[in-house]
C-alpha cells in the first residue's frame, strides 16, 4: 500500500474536531453538463478539468492514460478504459512521499508531462521533475500501483522524455532538449533520441537530434516538445506538439523509412489545431496539441490531446483537459483535423464495448471510507500526517502553514470540472486565534485564490471570504466579506462558479443559505491572468497561527 494511502487512513480517533482541528462532515460537487450524447456517439471532453498532457496506450482490451499533475500529490493519475471515452481513475503514479519531493515549489512546476509504454508484461512511465530532479523512469507490473522508486536519467537534459519500443527489441529514448549550438531564437528547440538499455536502465550510444526547431525551421517555430514515435507500413511517424500549449498550439507529424531518420515533414502539417479559427465563435475549443496515437483492435486510430474550453477570449479556469478524435490516414499520413474543421463536441463512438460511463457531473463524498479516493490532492509532497478520516468526517489539523506559501497547507482538494459548478461542504471548527481559519477554497495557485471559512475577529466567530491575487498580497490576500457566525456551530460553506463570476454562501441551518458575496471576479482564477499550467481545484483548508 502507497505512503499516501497509509497518510490518509482512518486514525480510529471518533469524536467531535479537537481545539486546533477542523472537522470536514461531507464535500459535495454539482456541475452543469450539457445534454448527454445521443445514443452511439460520445461528448468532448472525456476527462473534464485540469487533465492535461495525455498519454494513453493499449494493452489487450484495456486502455490506460495517464496526465500531468506538477506540484499536486499525489501524482500523475492512471486511468483505465474498455472504450476510449469512459474512465476510471484506478491510481496514482506518484503516492508515496519518499518517490519525488515537491517542497518549495510553484504549483506548475514538478511533474510535468508524462509518457506511458508496455513491453513484456512491465508498464513504464518516463516523466520529467522540473526544479526537483529532472528527469527520470518508474515501472510497474500493475499500472494501478505500486509503482518503482524513480530511476534518475541524469543523462538526458530538457523535458517530456518518451519510449519507443521497436519491432528488433531495441528501445529509444525521445526528448525534448536545447538544440546544438546556440539557439537562433526564444523558443528554439529540438527533439533528441538515444537508445536505451532496459535491463540496465540508462541510455546508452550516441545521442542525436532528429528535429530541429520545427517542421520548417525558417519559420522559426517554438516549443517542439511531447514527442511520440509508431510504425506502420515501414515507416516511422514522429508526431510532436509545437507552438507553445496555449492558442497557438497544434500537433505536426513526420517519418522517415530509418528510426533515426532523416525525417521529412507532413505538407499538410499541423495535423491538429485550432489556432486557425477566429476567436469569437460560439462555444470555442482552443489550444489543442500534445496529442498520442493509439490503434485499436478494429483497425482504428484514435487521438488523446489536450484541449481548453474558455468562457470568454482565453480565460478559462478548468485547465487543460483531455479531449479523443478519431485518426484518418491520408496518403499514408494521420491527421487527426485538417482544413478549417473546429473540434466536435459530439461525434460517434470508437467501435468498442461501451464502458461504465462518463465521470458523474456529481458527487457526494460522505468520508465513510478508510481512505480517500484517488482523486483526492494536496498541494506539495506531504512530510507528516494532518489528517484523519473518522467517524463520517474529514479532520484537518489547523497548522501555520497557509495555502498562500511554498510550504505544504493543509489543504485537500478536487478538481473544478465545468465552467458553472459549485462545490459545499459543513464544517466544525473553533477559531482561537486572531490568525485561525478554515473552509473552502477555490484555489487556481498559492498566489490566485479565494478562501470562504470561520475565522476569528474580535474575540466571535465569523465567516469570512478572502482573495489572494498576486504574490504581493498576504498570504490569505484581502478580506472581501465577513458575517458573524455562532460559535461551536457547524457551519455550511458553498461556492458557486458561473464563467467569470464566483458567489460565496454559508448556511447555519442545513441548506438554508445566505449570500456573503455574490460575482466576485473568476478571471483571477484563469491560467490567463495567474499563468501556469493547473486548473481550478475546490479544497478544504485548516489554518493556525499558533503551531509550529
Amino acid at each position: 500500500m502507497g505512503m499516501i494511502r497509509s497518510l490518509i487512513l482512518a486514525l480510529a480517533l471518533a469524536g467531535p474536531a479537537a481545539a486546533g482541528e477542523a472537522r470536514f462532515d461531507w464535500f459535495d460537487y454539482r456541475g452543469e453538463a450539457p445534454p448527454a450524447a445521443p445514443a452511439g456517439q460520445f461528448r468532448n471532453p472525456v476527462l473534464t478539468g485540469f487533465y492535461p498532457d495525455p498519454t494513453s496506450l493499449r494493452v489487450g482490451d484495456d486502455y490506460y492514460l495517464v496526465t500531468s499533475t506538477f506540484s499536486y500529490f499525489p501524482g500523475l493519475p492512471v486511468f483505465r478504459s474498455r472504450d476510449l471515452v469512459s474512465w476510471e481513475q484506478i491510481g496514482n503514479a506518484i503516492d508515496r512521499p519518499g518517490q519525488l519531493d515537491f517542497s518549495g515549489l510553484g504549483l506548475s512546476r514538478g511533474v510535468f508531462a508524462p509518457d506511458m509504454t508496455w513491453r513484456d508484461g512491465t508498464f513504464y512511465i518516463l516523466n520529467t521533475c522540473v526544479d526537483c530532479g529532472g528527469n527520470y523512469l518508474i515501472t510497474a507490473k500493475d499500472p494501478a500501483g505500486p509503482w518503482s522508486d524513480p530511476v534518475w536519467i541524469r543523462e538526458v537534459d530538457g523535458i517530456d522524455p518518451a519510449f519507443f519500443f521497436d519491432d528488433d527489441g531495441r528501445a529509444y529514448l525521445l526528448n525534448n532538449g536545447p538544440p546544438e549550438g546556440t539557439p537562433l531564437y526564444e523558443g528554439h528547440r529540438a527533439i533528441w533520441m538515444q537508445e536505451f538499455d532496459l535491463k540496465a536502465l540508462k541510455p546508452v550510444g550516441p545521442r542525436r537530434v532528429l528535429v530541429n526547431g520545427g517542421v520548417d525551421l525558417s519559420k522559426k517555430p517554438i516549443w517542439i516538445e511531447g514527442p511520440h514515435i509508431y510504425l506502420k507500413d515501414g515507416w516511422y511517424y514522429l508526431t510532436c506538439a509545437e507552438g507553445g500549449t496555449s492558442e497557438q498550439h497544434s500537433q505536426v507529424v513526420l517519418r522517415s523509412r530509418d528510426v533515426w531518420g532523416p525525417y521529412q515533414p507532413y505538407a499538410g502539417n499541423p495535423i491538429l489545431t485550432q489556432r486557425h479559427l477566429p476567436g469569437d465563435r460560439p462555444n470555442p475549443i482552443t489550444s489543442a496539441g500534445h496529442a498520442d496515437l493509439l490503434e485499436t483492435p478494429a483497425g482504428e486510430w484514435w487521438a488523446t490531446f489536450l484541449a481548453t474550453r474558455p468562457y470568454a477570449g482565453d480565460f478559462y479556469n478548468t485547465g487543460r483537459e483531455t479531449f479523443l478524435l478519431p485518426v484518418t490516414w491520408k496518403d499514408g499520413w494521420p491527421v487527426i483535423l485538417e482544413g478549417d474543421a473546429a473540434i466536435p463536441a459530439v461525434l460517434p463512438r470508437p467501435k468498442l464495448p461501451a464502458g461504465r460511463g462518463p465521470a458523474p457531473d456529481a458527487y457526494r463524498d460522505e468520508f465513510d471510507a478508510p481512505a480517500l479516493g484517488p482523486a483526492w490532492m494536496t498541494i506539495r509532497t506531504p512530510k507528516s500526517r494532518w489528517h484523519r478520516l473518522d467517524g463520517g468526517a474529514l479532520t484537518l489539523q489547523a497548522r501555520n502553514v497557509p495555502l498562500g506559501s511554498l510550504g505544504q497547507p493543509s489543504y485537500f482538494g478536487r478538481r473544478q470540472q465545468h465552467m458553472r459548478a459549485e462545490a459545499a461542504t459543513r464544517v466544525a471548527f473553533t477559531p482561537s486565534g486572531e490568525g485561525d481559519r478554515a473552509g473552502l477554497a477555490a484555489l487556481q495557485s498559492e498566489d490566485f485564490f479565494y478562501l470562504l471559512s470561520l475565522a476569528r475577529d474580535g474575540g466571535r466567530t465569523i465567516v469570512k471570504l478572502e482573495r489572494r491575487a498576486g504574490k504581493g498580497q498576504a498570504p490569505h490576500g484581502v478580506t472581501l466579506a465577513a458575517a458573524p457566525a455562532p460559535d461551536g456551530r457547524p457551519v455550511e460553506l458553498k461556492i458557486v462558479a458561473r464563467g467569470d463570476r464566483y458567489d460565496f454562501l454559508y448556511a447555519v441551518e442545513p441548506g438554508r443559505w445566505t449570500m456573503l458575496h455574490a460575482g466576485a471576479d473568476g478571471t483571477i482564477l484563469s491560467t490567463k491572468t495567474a499563468g501556469g499550467f493547473v486548473g481550478v481545484t475546490f479544497g478544504l483548508y485548516a489554518y493556525s497561527e499558533e503551531t509550529p
